[in-house]
């Protein structure tokens, strides 16, 4: 009678490959803040991404930082990307890059486009009649150069799973960190925002920018405000115990949160709290009534109602999924 074979265990998943296009004169921060998250971070976080640099022309390229960068890779290396991303200010819309960029995004690629680099997928008609996060100072020229995308100046990013836009620099990071979110759940993206330090993660909605006041003070950052709500999650919180750690009215408040936010205070702290829950989840078997209590949601019942409406399953389901 033949001896039973051990089982062959699986080969592990081939890393997400991310490729950055980039160019002559390039604006470094948007890249390194790619590479920040999409890059190793030791042996303790699974190492779920590859990323890398090509460029048109490879070589050494000139930098807005007054040094230069070697670029080993050329166009070829969309060939097999699995991320896209174009990033920075003065991006050549060559046919050689329109072309390669197409051909990644039609066999499947997802394209990311920070900046100026959104006038690639703008030209190659991935944006028509879709959303786009912009820069404001470049939302009059997107809207004259290609009518059919339909450009907002105000949220920090926009997703649509096949392309994203982030219309600032600076929200590289919490455009990345959203791709990390949807690809390998809550936990992991704590896990590297964490090792980054980087601040409570801002959603899509958030402003640009806050308008300023015509009249009165500057309204000071809600950065304090977030980092001690965050620190005090699972204790009951109402909007008139925020304003007065803040020193303003429930009122002002709430303004100074959709203003900056995009949401009102407890839309934010909702969101918080079941992006932990989420997480918890993920890492561990505790029973939904201890998720609950450890995240300010009160009971098993309030949890699973807000959660489904949020996510449109069940925390089992969900648990089911990203174990």
């Amino acid at each position: 009678m033949p001896l039973d074979c051990p089982e062959t265990p699986p080969e592990p998943a081939a890393p997400h490959r991310v490729v950055a296009l980039v160019a002559p004169d390039q604006e470094l921060y948007p890249v390194t803040s790619a590479s920040a998250v999409f890059g190793w971070h030791g042996p303790d976080i699974p190492q779920h991404y590859s990323f890398r640099l090509c460029a048109e022309h490879p070589g050494s390229l000139p930098t807005t930082l007054g040094v230069p960068i070697q670029v080993d890779g050329g166009l070829d290396a969309l060939d097999d990307a699995d991320t896209v991303l174009i990033a920075g200010w003065t991006h050549r819309r060559s046919p050689a890059v329109l072309d390669a960029v197409g051909r990644a995004h039609a066999r499947g690629a997802r394209v990311v486009a920070v900046a100026a680099g959104i006038f690639i997928p703008a030209a190659l008609g991935i944006l028509d009649g879709r959303r786009a996060s912009v820069h404001w100072e470049l939302a009059a020229e997107l809207a004259a150069r290609h009518p059919r995308v339909i450009p907002d100046g105000t949220v920090i990013y926009v997703d649509h799973g096949d392309v994203a836009t982030a219309g600032a620099s600076a929200a590289t990071l919490d455009l990345c960190l959203h791709q990390v979110l949807q690809e390998y759940g809550a936990a992991y993206a704590m896990r590297v925002g964490r090792q980054l330090a980087a601040g409570p993660h801002r959603e899509g909605c958030q402003r640009q920018y806050p308008p300023l006041p015509t009249t009165g003070p500057m309204p000071d950052s809600l950065a304090p405000l977030l980092e001690w709500l965050l620190s005090r999650l699972p204790e009951q919180t109402t909007v008139e115990d925020m304003a007065a750690r803040s020193g303003v009215s429930p009122r002002t408040l709430t303004r100074q949160f959709t203003e900056q936010l995009g949401v009102p205070p407890g839309r934010w702290l909702l969101e918080r709290r079941l992006a932990a829950c989420r997480a918890l989840l993920e890492e561990t078997e505790l029973p939904v009534e201890t998720i609950a209590t450890r995240v300010g949601l009160s009971s098993a019942v309030n949890l699973r109602r807000r959660f489904h409406t949020a996510l449109r399953t069940t925390p089992a389901a969900y648990r089911r999924s990203f174990r």
